[in-house]
């Protein structure tokens, strides 16, 4: 009988040791509790998690670009960290969740160079017309000394560039009339960011600059509010303002990139090794991003072209006459004037 009653004590042999350990029923019930908890919360990983918003369509190629930074992330920290991503301005305008960066309020957004002029005054370079000789030439500024200087630029106003997001180049699309030489712009209003580089390259092409945010870009262009924007064909296409608006003039006026931006508050709680991690993740997003966007841009004129859009290919010489001027101006500002000389002395 006595065979069958539970025992009063259990024995407990430590693994790898040959001593036993006889505990009390209370005792054994108290350990095997313990050890539970200790495996749970060896199960549950702290997870860092870090929110991106930008105001893009999720078709964008900077919006897959982000997903990449985001899974690239994931697999350099074993999954300890991990990207959210919220596009189409779920959080807020461009300026909106910049500023929210600013105050720690989300981890990181997207914004146009153009929009980082105000914080940093480096940004004011990239707003020069006809700035880079060619892609190389913008990918090895980019990449290089000069560009990681940039980025940097805006820490004292709690934010700073991670990487460079292409965003191909600016050229106008108007709603009455095609743009085929810069005197075609005279007397047109045209909307800008909120950049002042922006409003002197449109000043000097005779046109008036209507700052208006991209949100409302599409209900103005219908409206008459403006008579036209400027911007890169996956913009272009992917909002949808080639049906209102049907000359678009493949000038390329200015190459400002995108920039992915970080607050500092959320930087500085990382470890050197999580910043290590997260740094790595947007080189890599960077380089994929740019293949997207090639193709994105090849895929976005065909598209507008079937829509009844005239591509018009004007003599681009012809505009850089025009705004030269903007760069003579600009090299006597002692911020922006060296930067202008650095970048023409880059050799791809």
């Amino acid at each position: 009988m006595n065979r069958c009653r539970p025992s009063r004590r259990s024995e407990f042999r430590l693994r790898g040791h040959n001593a036993v350990f006889r505990l009390g029923p209370l005792g054994a019930v108290a350990l095997v509790v313990a050890a539970l908890f200790v495996a749970g919360c060896g199960a549950k990983r702290d997870v860092k998690v870090i929110k991106l918003a930008h105001g893009l369509d999720p078709q964008h190629s900077v919006h897959k670009g982000m997903v990449f930074l985001g899974e690239k992330l994931a697999e350099k920290s074993g999954g300890t960290m991990r990207v959210d991503v919220y596009p189409s301005g779920q959080l807020g305008s461009e300026r909106e969740c910049l500023e929210l960066v600013q105050l720690g309020g989300l981890a990181m957004t997207k914004v146009s160079a153009s929009v980082l002029e105000g914080f940093a005054p480096e940004f004011k370079v990239f707003g020069l017309p006809y700035l880079f000789r060619n892609d190389a030439h913008k990918t090895a500024v980019l990449d290089g000394p000069i560009g990681r200087e940039i980025l940097a630029a805006p820490q004292s106003k709690f934010m700073r560039g991670l990487c460079y997001y292409d965003s191909g180049s600016r050229s106008f699309y108007t709603k009455s009339r095609p743009v085929r030489t810069p005197d075609d712009l005279k007397g047109l209003k045209i909307r800008v960011q909120e950049s002042p580089m922006a409003f002197a390259l449109i000043r000097a092409f005779g046109a008036s600059a209507t700052p208006i945010s991209f949100g409302e870009l599409y209900t103005s262009l219908q409206q008459g509010v403006v008579d036209g924007a400027e911007n890169n064909p996956p913009s272009f296409h992917l909002a949808r303002h080639y049906e209102v608006c049907k000359f678009y003039s493949l000038d390329e006026h200015t190459s400002v990139p995108d920039v992915v931006v970080i607050s500092t508050h959320f930087w500085n709680s990382l470890t050197p090794q999580q910043q290590k991690w997260l740094q790595e993740a947007a080189d890599e997003s960077a380089v994929h991003q740019r293949a997207l966007w090639e193709k994105s841009t090849i895929e976005s004129l065909a598209a507008v072209e079937k829509a009844g859009v005239e591509i018009i290919r004007p003599d681009k010489t012809l505009f850089a006459a025009r705004v030269a001027e903007l760069h003579e101006t600009a090299r006597q500002d002692p911020i922006v004037g060296p930067l202008d000389r650095r970048i023409a002395e880059v050799k791809p």
